[in-house]
């Protein structure tokens, strides 16, 4: 694709087994438009991802994704005997998107893995051993290592997971920046819900086979949530901001 949507499913399905994650999913992803992938555990929203990053084939329909795709898993601490500095992981976002070797090569690689680095603020500590960085510093690394081959279409497969609060804000705050500085597509997948709400053009919701697309005030409702989840949720507004009560 050369204009138009950056990501395009059309009349998508997944299945495994006898089993149907979803169906009849159409969607378009605009170039800088940040789309949440909410839902319970089991719903496909991960299994999504993967279709994008083509680990795994649609039950039926087509997909689209034009563009470098830039991935930014689940926040996992990595052990202190992992022999990698910071720089190190960073540049491995780099050498899954390009082949080659010789002079040139390394040169625009080090400027690649520089600049991503740079973007989120974590060039001071590039030549720690990853091991001995706090969790918050080792997500920083992820998101550069994301960045790093300069992507279109960034995916984010629950970034925040055993963050603090703190740390759950810099790293969105460091998607954020990138998608409105570089036009970067954006869809996350998060069970935490309410630090990513101010930012979400869109909400994709996913649960039990059924699905909703709309703007986050339409799809973010107590009553469309309780619909979708058959149980009672309540969605309410605290200065300004939506907060999600009950359901998962």
């Amino acid at each position: 694709m050369t204009s138009g949507p950056v990501v395009r499913l059309t009349d998508a399905a997944l299945g495994f087994g006898d089993r149907t994650l979803w169906s009849h999913l159409t969607l378009g992803v605009d170039p800088g438009e940040f789309i949440a992938i909410l839902g319970p555990n089991g719903a496909g929203k991960t299994s999504l991802l993967r279709v994008l990053l083509g680990q795994a084939a649609l039950s039926d329909g087509t997909v689209e994704v034009g563009g470098g795709v830039g991935y930014i898993p689940q926040q996992r601490s990595l052990d202190r005997s992992v022999p990698l500095r910071g720089r190190d992981l960073v540049g491995l976002g780099y050498d899954g998107a390009r082949w080659g070797v010789g002079w040139r090569g390394r040169r625009e690689r080090r400027v690649a893995v520089e600049t991503a680095l740079g973007q989120v603020g974590a060039t001071a500590f590039a030549d720690a051993p990853v091991g001995t960085l706090s969790g918050g510093e080792q997500q920083r690394l992820r998101v550069a290592q994301a960045l790093a081959a300069d992507p279109k279409v960034l995916l984010c497969d629950e970034p925040l997971l055993s963050l603090d609060p703190g740390n759950q804000q810099l790293a969105v705050s460091l998607i954020e920046r990138r998608r409105r500085e570089f036009d970067t597509a954006v869809l996350f997948v998060s069970h935490e819900i309410n630090p990513i709400l101010p930012y979400c053009d869109r909400v994709l919701y996913l649960v039990d086979g059924r699905f909703r697309i709309g703007p986050t005030r339409e799809v973010m409702t107590s009553e469309v949530l309780s619909r979708l989840y058959q149980a009672p949720v309540d969605v309410v507004t605290v200065r300004g901001r939506l907060v999600v009560v009950g359901g998962e």
